[in-house]
């Protein structure tokens, strides 16, 4: 594995830590070696003294720092024998022949044959250039023998954002495709390594209780929520070329409603499972801008702290009118979830941390209960919450013990971590090892790129074209006032952002 930009904070804080918890495992190959490459100047040694100190603090949860004892030395040990470096610009030819040198003495020291994959972990900006340049290095290649067999492979990991619009997201494709084989990119989605995203397919499929309602018949609404308690902080100059759609709508926030509307795949192989998903989104129609409020936040308290505005942020314009709230309402036009909308929200400084997919079921009959003290039903609820607590929760109506008739709403609740011992992960391990066997099922491919891009461009133009009146929403809040009004016009409201499963209306 070859690392572009490995002095980088990708690198250190979620890709080595990765493959660190893959050499803990045993599923890192024996036959391994990671190369980096950053234009900084450093030697090996180097490098590694500055991968273990961050290990020590970012091995688990980004979120949270562990102590150095977490570290198994022997561990280590094995994984920094494997590392070599290479300093040089990617702008500059001489770089890849340093490139070719390093595989060629991998081959040699750890019998790696040949096969190859490049993460590149960098700027946006960089992507195209860098396969091209990979071309004509003619690093790449995949020479076959007689009978069309590849004598080795060679992959590339490309980060988000995988464009910037959907004119954007066309000429990267055409670029790095002049180059590279589809099925030599990896567009990777860290969202995707969390274990509750890949457990939506198998709590869909696997149970005949769920699939048979999860259609427009019973489910009223479904709403996915990305909140963060987090601000920009150090990423001020990307996020003010970015904003909170382009960061997380086309690829987050839209994996996770593939995963919960797309249609059964005929198997869990890369080939069927993106092609439903790409399905899902050629039948979802371009969005309308009275379908999005957008927000940024201003000054507040998120958990008990003073928090300062967005556009008092390091690197940001004091009068930016950047985005770092979003609230969308998408449709589906086939026949599973016609008339079932899917609201979606995502962003910074709210009053919790938590993302979840809330499935509103439709409401029962009243009419049974019209000669009892019972005024109202409350809703189903099922809830897929995804973090910080992995699980899954259904909300439905008893009867309270006692006269006269009285309903009340319980939840069951299912957590991953009363069930299952606790891995230790940053959410990029199985990624990574998904890379290295070529299993593309939790990667993008490029018509579901374009099509994303293509379902939120009419969004990107109107407020290009609009000025907001930011700050909108205070630091440590629901966000915007005007979100509420997306689902009120329609009689429905949204769930409160918590950090854990709200508790049943009672």
């Amino acid at each position: 594995m070859v690392i572009f930009g490995a002095g980088g904070d990708l690198a250190s804080r979620l890709v080595v830590p990765a493959l660190y918890n893959l050499e803990r495992t045993g599923l890192l190959p024996g036959a391994f070696a990671l190369i980096g490459v950053d234009r900084a100047a450093g030697t090996a040694e180097s490098w590694r003294a500055h991968l273990l100190e961050r290990l020590q603090g970012f091995v688990g949860d980004p979120a949270a720092e562990f102590s150095p004892d977490r570290i198994d030395p022997a561990v280590w040990k094995r994984l920094a024998a494997k590392m070599s470096y290479v300093q040089g610009d990617l702008a500059k030819p001489g770089v890849y022949a340093g490139v070719r040198a390093a595989l060629a003495a991998a081959d040699k020291e750890r019998g790696t044959r040949g096969n190859a994959i490049f993460y590149l972990a960098l700027a946006d900006r960089l992507f195209a250039p860098t396969v091209e340049a990979l071309g004509r290095a003619g690093l790449v290649e995949e020479p076959r023998d007689d009978q069309g067999r590849r004598r080795f492979w060679r992959r590339v990991v490309i980060e988000k954002p995988f464009g910037h619009s959907l004119d954007s997201a066309r000429e990267l494709n055409r670029r790095i495709l002049a180059v590279l084989s589809e099925d030599q990119i990896f567009r990777i989605d860290h969202f995707l390594g969390k274990e509750t995203v890949q457990n939506i397919m198998a709590f869909r499929f696997a149970n005949g209780l769920f699939e048979p309602i999860w259609n427009r018949d019973r489910i009223d609404h479904v709403q996915i929520t990305a909140a963060e308690t987090v601000g920009v902080e150090s990423r001020g100059r990307f996020y003010e070329a970015t904003g909170a759609l382009r960061d997380m709508v086309p690829n987050h926030m839209l994996t996770l409603l593939s995963m919960v509307a797309m249609e059964p795949p005929v198997g869990f192989g890369a080939g069927p499972v993106r092609d439903k998903k790409t399905e899902l989104f050629a039948a979802m129609p371009a969005l309308d801008a009275g379908a999005a409020v957008r927000g940024q936040y201003g000054a507040g308290e998120v958990l008990g702290k003073p928090a300062r505005a967005y556009r008092n942020e390091p690197d940001v314009a004091p009068d930016s009118n950047v985005e770092t709230y979003v609230a969308l309402r998408f449709e589906i036009d086939n026949w599973r979830w016609a008339g079932v909308p899917f609201y979606v929200r995502t962003g910074k400084h709210l009053a919790a941390r938590a993302t979840e997919i809330a499935i509103r079921f439709k409401q029962a009959p009243y009419a049974i209960f019209r000669d009892t003290p019972v005024e109202t039903l409350r809703p189903n609820w099922l809830v897929l919450s995804i973090a910080p607590h992995e699980g899954i929760s259904l909300q439905f109506e008893v009867k309270r013990p006692g006269q006269p008739v009285e309903l009340a709403a319980v939840k069951m609740d299912f957590r991953y971590g009363d069930w299952f011992p606790p891995d230790v992960s940053v959410g990029y391990e199985r990624l990574l090892h998904d890379v290295m066997i070529g299993d593309a099922t939790l990667f993008t491919r490029a018509d579901m790129a374009e099509q994303a891009w293509r379902i939120v461009q009419p969004v990107l133009d109107a407020w290009a074209a609009s000025q907001p009146d930011f700050p909108n929403y205070a630091s440590g809040s629901q966000g915007p006032p005007a979100t509420d009004a997306l689902l009120a016009r329609e009689g429905r409201a949204w769930r409160p952002v918590a950090g854990a499963c709200p508790e049943p209306e009672r």
